[in-house]
Order: structure tokens, then C-alpha cells, then sequence
């Protein structure tokens, strides 16, 4: 091993939360606020529904030390099925948070294995599963910038944030560092190099292979433990990663992620921001306008442009979003499934929109994700948003309240008001010293 790979094992396996500064681990309990409200909404979906059926079907583990209940579920599963089901139907309602420079998701795979692995954990302090999911994050979106850095497809997130919940696994189960390196090297050769764009093309319940990511991930660690190898990662130990590698311990990508305020693909949100700002600053309804065109980067434009027939589609959507925003000033799940999808007023509004590339956006993608929108109305103005960011990262972030006013409002309709407020409360309190996971794995394990 390396000197750079022993840096990294001390770092994953030994990380004390008082290493970690408070802003770290307060972003990490908000991001798996945020992910838990994101898996009780998708809970009653059919691709969750889907998702936890096939694991009960086939993933399930006849032995009790590595057997976990699915998220709000309650039915025994393996670890690695348990984790597969709750980042499958997570990613099939794509309001779960994000990092910009890898064009992906972590907290979708890291939340649902610490989910599953702490069940076994009884004892284990809110600080140190604040500090496992760190490690979680730190660990998926470096090998994540590595594995973009040196291959040519653009792959699903399932390919490197199965690499952060190995990281995870091994620090939980207490594993050395050879059965880290090992682990690693498992998860990023099984990982799932997912071709993104064909998704984006042809939207699915696929998405992001991150239920994949989830279910290599804790695999890849229990085949570790077990004598199996695999090292090294190449996101890890080669050279030419090294430089992904250098500022760990130093630079907090916790704090670097983002959080969407709509579930829709995040490369929509610039666009659908900006003509939500002209609408509201020229106090514009949706029957004021007969023109809208957004500029953005070559992704956005390439998302679904019809009508969609699923949510599949409808997540990966960007003209069906801006008009969803336009007649209802909001994006909700009510707005990307049942009615929402045959909305007859969202359907009169798409042929006025217009979407085009522009090398200006372009040029600040994947760092920054930005749009701007020219809108004309009835009485001939014609308006324009200037740039604009999306709303939930550094650039523009979104205030706590808003965060935990979004938890509520995707948890509170699955789970009722008096359980997510007590989610809520508990995940909030974790940064604090007496707290125990333990007091919050019941109100996630339950049935609906």
C-alpha cells in the first residue's frame, strides 16, 4: 500500500467527529434529512414498490448478522438488499441532493447503507454515523472526479458512489485497512459504468444506477471481509488520481452538495428558476405569456422535450417543467405522476417553449449548472431573467428552514405529520454528543 492509500484508510477507518468541523457534520445531518424525506415520498411509487419486491424475491440473507429491514418497509432483506431498495426507489424520484463537478448523486447510496448497517450498531453515537456518512461522501466524490478525469463516457453515479459505501461498510464493520483496499477495488471493477446519457435520451426507472452502486458497495465490503480481493481501485491509487486525493481531510465536499427544491433533473432547475423569477417579479400569470426561451448547456437541452407519459420522463423533463412551474408555482410529486402527467393546461404551454445551447453555459458545466430565460407576453413586453443559478447549491443555497420545510413536505403525505416531524427532530438532533441512531432506525424501519 501507498502512503497516499494509508492517508485514505486512516481517514475512512479512524475519522473522529471531532476532526470534522461543526459546519460539516450539520450539512451532513441536513443531507440525510433531505434524503429521508426523499425516500418516504418514493416509498408508495411503483419503482419503489418494484425495488423492495425484488429484493425480498431474491435478496434476501438467511442469517441474521447480515439481514436489515427495508425503509419504511419493514421487511427483513440482506444488507446489500436493503440498501439496493431504499437508493433504487431514492433515485426514481429525483429530488435526492447532488455535486456538481461529478454530475451526480452520493447521499441516494450513502443514506440507504448506513440505514441498513447501523441496524446492527445499536450503540452508535450521532456524531459517529454523522462522521461514517461523511466519510461516505468524502470517499464517492473523489472517486467520482477521478473516474470522470480519466474515461471517456459519461456513466451513471452507481459507477463511484458504490466506492463511498464500501467506505462506509468497512469503517462500520470494523475492517482493516488491506479489507478497505480490497473492498474498494471490488466495488469500483463491479460498479456500474451505466451509460447516463442513453437514460437521459430514453428516460426509465434506471436512472442513475445508483440502487446499484448501493448494492455493489455493501456487497463488495462483506466479499472483503471475507478474504475476497480486489485492489487496487484505479480511482484510488493511481497516479494520476493523486490529485483528487490531496486536499481529503482539508476540503469538505459535504459541504459542496446541493439540494433540489423540485424532483426533477437537476440540469432543469436553472431554467425553470429563471422564468419563475420573471413571473414573479413581473407578477405574470401562465395565460400573460405566449413565448418563453431558455438558454443553457448542451445537457439541459438534450433532456425529454415532450409531454411526458411516465415520471420517469417527467423527471428528466425541462420544457414539461418550466410549464408545470408556470400554471402551478411549484414542483411537487403530485406534479410528475397520476394527473399531473395529462395536465391539459401544462400540455397548451410546451409549444411555447423553446430551448437552446449556448457556449456560455456550456463553458461552466459541470461546475455550475445555469440558464437564463427571454419571455414574451400578450401586451408585447419582452422580458429576461439574466443568468441564473439553481437554487439549493453554494451559489444560491437554500436556508434550513427551506430544507426541513421541503422534508416536510415530502414526508409528512406517506408518513403523516406527528412520525416525519419526529424524523425531523432526530436526524437534526444527531450532531449532538448523547444522541444514538438507535432512536431513529425505528421510525425509519417501520411500514407505512
Amino acid at each position: 500500500m501507498t502512503d497516499r492509500f494509508d492517508r485514505i484508510a486512516a481517514f475512512a477507518l479512524h475519522l473522529s467527529p471531532s476532526d470534522i468541523p461543526d459546519s460539516t457534520l450539520h450539512a451532513a445531518a441536513l443531507m440525510t434529512l433531505d434524503t429521508l424525506g426523499v425516500v418516504a415520498a418514493s416509498t408508495p411509487m411503483e419503482a419503489g414498490v418494484f425495488a423492495r419486491d425484488a429484493a425480498d424475491l431474491l435478496y434476501a440473507s438467511n442469517d441474521p448478522g447480515h439481514a436489515a429491514r427495508m425503509m419504511f418497509d419493514g421487511r427483513n432483506v440482506s444488507l446489500a438488499g436493503a440498501a439496493y431498495a431504499a437508493a433504487t426507489q431514492t433515485d426514481n424520484l429525483d429530488a435526492h441532493d447532488g455535486f456538481n463537478p461529478v454530475k451526480g448523486h452520493i447521499g441516494v447510496a450513502v443514506i440507504p447503507a448506513l440505514s441498513a448497517l447501523a441496524q446492527h450498531l445499536p450503540d452508535l453515537s450521532g456524531p459517529e454515523a454523522l462522521a461514517a456518512i461523511t466519510v461516505g461522501y468524502e470517499i464517492a466524490g473523489r472517486a467520482g472526479l477521478a473516474l470522470h478525469a480519466s474515461v471517456s463516457d459519461y456513466h451513471t453515479s452507481g459507477a463511484w458512489n458504490g466506492l463511498g459505501v464500501a467506505a462506509v461498510a468497512a469503517r462500520l464493520r470494523g475492517h482493516s485497512p488491506d479489507q478497505l483496499r480490497q473492498g474498494l477495488g471490488i466495488a469500483e471493477y463491479h460498479g456500474p459504468r451505466s451509460q447516463m446519457m442513453r437514460e437521459i435520451a430514453n428516460p426509465t426507472m434506471l436512472h442513475d444506477g445508483s440502487g446499484w452502486g448501493a448494492m455493489v458497495g455493501i456487497s463488495a465490503a462483506i466479499l472483503a471481509e471475507r478474504g475476497f480481493t480486489g485492489a487496487p481501485a484505479i480511482t484510488v491509487e493511481a497516479e494520476s488520481a493523486a490529485r483528487h486525493w490531496g486536499d481529503l481531510g482539508h476540503v469538505w465536499q459535504m459541504e459542496q452538495q446541493y439540494i433540489k427544491p423540485y424532483p426533477i433533473c437537476r440540469w432543469a432547475h436553472a431554467a425553470i428558476d429563471a422564468v419563475g423569477h420573471i413571473m414573479q417579479t413581473h407578477d405574470l400569470t401562465h395565460d400573460q405569456i405566449t413565448r418563453v426561451q431558455i438558454s443553457s448547456f448542451h445537457e439541459a437541452a438534450c433532456l425529454f422535450p415532450d409531454m411526458p407519459e411516465t415520471t420517469s420522463q417527467a423527471q428528466y423533463s425541462l420544457r414539461f417543467a418550466v410549464a408545470s412551474q408556470m400554471v402551478h408555482g411549484t414542483i411537487g410529486v403530485a406534479q410528475i405522476s397520476g394527473p399531473g402527467l395529462s395536465d391539459p393546461v401544462v400540455a397548451a404551454i410546451l409549444p411555447k417553449i423553446e430551448v437552446v445551447e449556448t457556449a456560455t453555459h456550456n463553458a461552466r458545466f459541470p461546475t455550475h449548472r445555469t440558464a437564463d430565460a427571454e419571455v414574451e407576453t400578450r401586451d408585447g413586453r419582452v422580458l429576461h431573467s439574466g443568468d441564473t443559478h439553481a437554487r439549493g447549491g453554494v451559489e444560491v443555497p437554500m436556508s434550513e428552514a427551506e430544507i426541513t420545510g421541503k422534508f416536510m413536505g415530502f414526508a409528512a403525505p406517506c408518513l403523516g405529520e406527528p412520525r416525519a416531524a419526529a424524523i425531523r427532530d432526530r436526524v437534526l438532533s444527531l450532531t449532538q454528543a448523547e444522541s444514538r441512531i438507535s432512536d431513529l432506525l425505528p421510525l425509519l424501519c417501520e411500514p407505512l
